[in-house]
């Protein structure tokens, strides 16, 4: 579902009333169906940027690719690769975003895919893993891991956490090396959710919370290949730290390689 302001920008652009480049307004008419900005000097085609544009409001509203062909009568292979070029896009957006977070870091992992059946959680067959921080009140970034080990884990945390910053888990062993790094506060999730650690509530409810949101999203998508998640992860990541923005906004300024404010 598209929010009012997304709605109005969808107009402007199938319009062609705005680059979906720098964002301007001014358009000279070159010939007949064709226009150039006046600001960036970038020429477009308006029937090819319409089909985009209305591919990617569709991406915006979590269509699958498959039914977004149906709806519009395009191609199924050229929705695809234009799902598939703004995935890739979304990656480069999440890179150059990934500076360290730092404050109250909640840590976790999550396990997606696999089987049904069998053992749940740490441990479970066939699942791709998953470790995450998610900074109080800000980003959250998430990346693919081959095991939930001490060593690894505590390279993600280094690489991704300021020293100093105070952190939330729960009792996994592969923690405890953490309040060599900063302060460090565990939570026994077989007993609470949520207990008081002075004046701070020791909680991991918001990374929690994220995985909630990012396996409810990949649902629409009924299945997801391994070699394809990584793609469809940071799609999750990057629509949860943009969730108050325009996300369509956003997007159309991705694919077309144009400045995201």
């Amino acid at each position: 579902m598209l929010k009012i302001n997304e709605k109005r920008c969808l107009t402007s652009f199938l319009l062609g009333r705005k680059c979906v480049h720098c964002g301007h307004r001014k358009f000279y008419r070159i010939r007949r169906g064709y226009r150039r900005c006046v600001y960036c000097g970038r020429e477009k085609r308006l029937k090819r940027l319409r089909r985009i544009i209305i591919v990617i409001a569709a991406f915006r509203r979590s269509q699958t690719a498959l039914l977004t062909s149906l709806d519009t009568d395009i191609p199924y292979k050229a929705v695809k690769r234009i799902y598939d070029n703004l995935r890739l896009a979304i990656i480069r957006a999440c890179e150059r975003e990934a500076g360290k977070l730092s404050g109250e870091i909640e840590l976790d992992e999550a396990y997606f895919g696999g089987r049904r059946k069998g053992k749940r959680g740490r441990g479970a067959a066939g699942k791709s893993i998953v470790f995450g921080l998610l900074e109080r009140d800000g980003r959250v970034y998430t990346k693919v891991v081959d095991a939930v080990s001490k060593e690894i884990l505590m390279e993600v945390i280094r690489r991704k956490s300021r020293k100093g910053s105070v952190y939330y888990t729960d009792k996994f062993k592969s923690y405890n090396s953490l309040k060599r790094y900063g302060k460090h506060y565990t939570l026994n999730h077989g007993k609470t959710f949520v207990r008081r650690g002075g004046r701070r509530s020791v909680h991991i409810n918001g990374i929690e919370g994220f995985w909630s949101y990012a396996k409810h999203g990949l649902y629409n998508y009924r299945g997801v290949s391994r070699s394809m998640f990584p793609l469809y992860l940071k799609e999750m990541e990057y629509r949860y730290n943009h969730r108050k923005d325009n996300l369509l906004n956003l997007f159309i300024y991705l694919y077309f390689g144009g400045k995201v404010d």
